[in-house]
């Protein structure tokens, strides 16, 4: 398949890894069963209604600093051609390709589940992450407004909250946000990948333009909402001769922390990337993948746990240095903020809160 204009994968071909007798769990799997329950025309983007029955997802994975997650949709329009939760969309009978960024998944009743699980009586507190599998303010948010109703009801009900994203839209929801910062309620993660417009077209091509995600970074910062930013993934001999500069902008722009992934290539998204790479980076295709093995012990993609965040070898360790580097030059740190979980109070008319 050729390039589609404003798609990130170049294919669209269907997983057969899904049987129960050849499903593959590891590091990745793990996270992702506990976060889900001429130039040819570009597919229209279509939007499925679904109906869970619960709304948090719990997760164990030592790699990840959360238990608790909401994910609003399934599938991502922003088409960015790393993402690890593409081939969540074969558990569909859908591609991890195009599918995956064109036939979405919306959760409408979300912020209804997320009251009912809050008010349980067997319910810990413990902060909720948005933006784990895809992201919480995708192009659709303009319209279904699903991530602002779940932040509506944890504002109400005074309950921590990690966002991550690497959209603008945000900003649309600086009131609430605010508001719970001031509490210590809210931290939000900024993904700031390239600072090359022509890379993020290809890379990631309906997501904000790169300025405009440091712009969001200025702003919620002048609002007091903690804001960090996330350099990730770095993507060797195509995004790393960027890391010094893209820490320097976001720190000016006033992130308080900075961190960084190597890029992952779980599963389908190893040929996708692959095909991305023949298509608009032929030149240096192969010198790209052997820099990726070379961090993934030879693989390209290792998913253990403890690894797969970090990678090894001379290529991961000359990265993570030169970032370290460039963090401490900024006068940034590996910190997360800590969010406050002793203010939570169920969702008002709760009968629980009469008791």
């Amino acid at each position: 398949m050729s390039k589609l204009k404003g798609r990130g994968a170049t294919e669209n071909t269907l997983s057969e890894r899904f049987s129960s007798s050849t499903r593959m769990e590891d590091g990745d799997w793990m996270d992702l069963l506990t976060l889900v329950d001429g130039e040819a025309a570009a597919p229209a983007t279509s939007v499925t209604i679904e109906k869970p029955r619960a709304i948090i997802a719990r997760n164990s994975s030592p790699d990840i600093g959360f238990d608790q997650s909401i994910n609003a949709y399934r599938g991502c329009e922003h088409g960015c051609i790393y993402c690890y939760a593409r081939p969540t969309h074969a558990w569909h009978d859908l591609s991890p390709g195009l599918d995956f960024e064109t036939k979405l998944f919306a959760k409408p009743d979300a912020a209804v589940l997320l009251s009912a699980e809050l008010q349980k009586r067997t319910y810990v507190v413990k902060p909720i992450a948005m933006g784990t599998n895809t992201d919480p303010y995708q192009p659709i948010e303009r319209d279904w407004h699903i991530t602002r109703q779940c932040i509506e009801v944890l504002a109400e009900c005074r309950h921590p909250l990690f966002i991550t994203t690497k959209s603008d839209r945000v900003l649309r929801d600086i009131d609430l946000l605010s508001r719970m910062a001031r509490d210590g309620l809210v931290a939000v993660g900024i993904s700031v990948t390239t600072l090359d417009p022509a890379v993020a077209r290809t890379l990631e091509p309906r997501a904000p333009h790169p300025e405009r995600r440091i712009a969001a970074i200025a702003r919620l910062a002048d609002a007091g909402i903690p804001v960090h930013a996330c350099v990730s993934p770095i993507i060797p001999a195509i995004t790393d001769h960027e890391i010094e500069t893209i820490v320097a902008r976001v720190a000016a722009a006033g992130a308080r922390g900075v961190f960084w992934i190597p890029v992952r290539l779980p599963h389908e998204v190893a040929p996708l990337f692959r095909a991305w790479l023949d298509e608009y980076y032929p030149d240096r295709a192969a010198k790209v993948m052997n820099i990726i093995r070379d961090m993934r012990g030879g693989r390209d993609n290792d998913s253990r746990f403890g690894n797969r965040m970090r990678g090894q070898g001379v290529w991961a360790e000359l990265i993570r240095t030169r970032f370290n580097k460039a963090r401490a030059r900024a006068g940034l740190d590996g910190e997360r903020v800590a969010l406050r979980t002793d203010l939570f109070r169920p969702p008002a008319g709760d009968q629980y809160r009469l008791l």
